[in-house]
């Protein structure tokens, strides 16, 4: 089955943004496929490359990264939402004069098109937060 995930919620706000990280993971592991990660409103800073995260506690974001690239899983960063809270990819960096980049290489900023493309080629969309 080919799934689609969209992950509202930010990292450590809610148990939203882990769950959504466990679910795809084992949907993986059952052979499933993902389609697309879509990361949208809070949910883009899950793809924030610049947080600091205690030693003792998961590092979300690193999670998302590793698992994307693993994977090859095509993730994408609303670019609305991500502007209105500093993610950045090089692209949008240079473009609005800032001194860094701060969304993984891994996922790629993109409009609400790549979410009703992702519905339309997706058997499930299942959303998180």
């Amino acid at each position: 089955m080919k799934f689609s995930i969209v992950v509202y919620a930010a990292p450590y706000s809610a148990e939203a943004a882990a769950t959504a990280l466990n679910f795809t993971r084992a949907l993986l592991e059952q052979g499933h496929d993902i389609y697309r990660l879509f990361f949208f409103g809070d949910g883009v800073h899950n793809a924030s490359r610049l947080s600091v995260v205690a030693q003792d506690e998961n590092n979300l974001q690193q999670q998302w990264d590793q698992l994307i690239r693993d994977h090859e899983l095509d993730s994408i960063i609303c670019v609305s939402s991500a502007l209105n809270r500093a993610i950045v990819d090089e692209q949008e960096a240079t473009r609005h004069e800032l001194g860094a980049v701060s969304a993984y290489a891994s996922s790629k900023l993109a409009g609400l098109g790549q979410l009703i493309d992702a519905t339309l080629n997706s058997d499930r969309v299942i959303n998180f937060g």
